[in-house]
This record gives C-alpha cells, sequence and structure tokens, in this order.
C-alpha cells in the first residue's frame, strides 16, 4: 500500500513539476527565467540585481530609492512613472514563483518558494527587499558568475526579446559575452523567451512565427548592439516538425595579425 502511495506522490511531484514557471537546478537558470516579464519589469529586476555584492548573507536586506531607478530608466519624475515603477515591483513579487527539486531521506520532493523573501515600499519612495533565502544562493552565484552586465549596457536594449538573447548569451559564456552555443527544445525557448500562462504551462506559439517574431527581432537587436559578433541560427527538425534551434555566437577577430 505504502508503495502505491508512493507512487502517487511522485506522479504528482512529477506533475507540479511539468507545470512549474520555473524549475532551478543551478544559478545559471535564473538567468533563463522569469519570460513573463516585460522589459521595463525585467530592468528593474536587472536594477536589485546590480546591489548584490560577492559577500552578502542571505539574509542581506537592500534599499534602494525610487527617484534613482526612475532616473536610470532615464524617465521623468511624473507621478505616472512612480506608478509604474511600485507596479513593476508588484508585478515582480507576484510573477517570479520559483521551483527546485529536492531529496532527502532517499525521497524526491519539491521546494515552492519566490524570488523576493518581501518588498516594502514606504512613501517617502524608500523599497526595501529581501531575496527568499532558499534562492538567495542561486542569486549570489547568478551574479558573480553568470552576470557582468553594466546598468548602462542593459538600458540600452529596448526590446524584451533582445534583452532575454542578451541575458541567455551572457550566462552561457560565464559572464563574458563571448563565443557561446544556446540550445534547446522549441519548449525550452518558448519558455525562455515567453513565460508561462496562468497554470504554469509554457505558452505556446507556431514555430515560424516565433522565429520570425523572436528570435529574428531579438537577434537583429542583438547585432545592431554588437555589429563584430556573429549570430548564427539553426533550425533542429524531425522531419517537417521543428523541435528546437541552436544559436552560435561568435566575436569577429577584425583584427589582422602582423
Amino acid at each position: 500500500m505504502a508503495f502505491i502511495e508512493n507512487q502517487k506522490m511522485d506522479k504528482a511531484i512529477n506533475n507540479l513539476l511539468s507545470r512549474q514557471n520555473y524549475l532551478v537546478t543551478q544559478a545559471n537558470d535564473l538567468a533563463k527565467s522569469f519570460g513573463n516579464l516585460t522589459t521595463f519589469e525585467h530592468k528593474v529586476l536587472d536594477y536589485c540585481f546590480s546591489f548584490v555584492k560577492a559577500e552578502d548573507t542571505q539574509d542581506q536586506k537592500y534599499v534602494v530609492q525610487m527617484l534613482d531607478i526612475i532616473r536610470h530608466l532615464g524617465l521623468n519624475k511624473s507621478g505616472k512613472n512612480y506608478q509604474r515603477v511600485g507596479e513593476a515591483f508588484r508585478t515582480l513579487n507576484t510573477k517570479t514563483a520559483i521551483y527546485m527539486r529536492t531529496y532527502k531521506n532517499g525521497k524526491n520532493g519539491i521546494i515552492m518558494t519566490s524570488l523576493f523573501d518581501y518588498i516594502e515600499i514606504v512613501e517617502d519612495g524608500k523599497i526595501e527587499f529581501q531575496f527568499s533565502q532558499k534562492v538567495a544562493p542561486y542569486v549570489f552565484e547568478l551574479k558573480q558568475n553568470f552576470y557582468s552586465f553594466k546598468l548602462s549596457e542593459l538600458a540600452n536594449v529596448r526590446s524584451k526579446y533582445a534583452l532575454t538573447l542578451l541575458k541567455l548569451w551572457n550566462a552561457n559564456s560565464f559572464g563574458k559575452l563571448n563565443q557561446a552555443t544556446i540550445k534547446g527544445s522549441l519548449m525550452d525557448w518558448e519558455t525562455w523567451f515567453l513565460g508561462t500562462d496562468e497554470d504554469g504551462k509554457p505558452k505556446k506559439w507556431s514555430a515560424g512565427r516565433f522565429k520570425q517574431r523572436v528570435l529574428t527581432v531579438s537577434i537583429n537587436g542583438l547585432a545592431k548592439l554588437y555589429p563584430k559578433t556573429s549570430f548564427v541560427i539553426t533550425t533542429q527538425k524531425e522531419g517537417r516538425k521543428v523541435t528546437g534551434y541552436q544559436l552560435d555566437i561568435t566575436p569577429i577577430n577584425t583584427m589582422l595579425d602582423i
């Protein structure tokens, strides 16, 4: 009887993992997460990440000023923009679910948590936040090993899809923005760029629409920012069916060896 119950629990856990928003097993996964966020929300999140230091601990609290975020994003000090930043933090609080596999005493499990433990906004414009203690180690590792952006560099990216691709490139080249290969199934790519629906299932577009409106747009966007870099996308197929993509990114050496 216990064996049957264990089978039922295994099935339930696997079902949760298949419907989850963002399954995290290593720091690099965070760079591929949160496809549901808009460009604006991504940039507010990047601003939060910029405060993380190598010596930080899991209970570290961070304080930022809303006015500083508004200035960083190049916005004026209108009440509308204060509201936009506030709404962005509200979205970050509700749309950054994190799922993590566990294995204790020979048994599989799942931890369901969020990126932030809390976010507090005060009427004087002060914003205090803390990352979830379960997720914080991944955030610290991401910042140290995979996330080497300057905020000014991210601010130049206008397209959500180009911003997502830039983060994927950065993560897959260990924070160096040099040669990298990004490979995944069609579902992987859709999850990275489109996010999930209300049930936690990846949003699905036709392969043709996804390549034209997401991959082509994101590659063209980065090609303008990094003109000395080659971006080559290869479509993977089984028969006529598109199963995934491979993107090879190669910096072009324009210097002559003398």
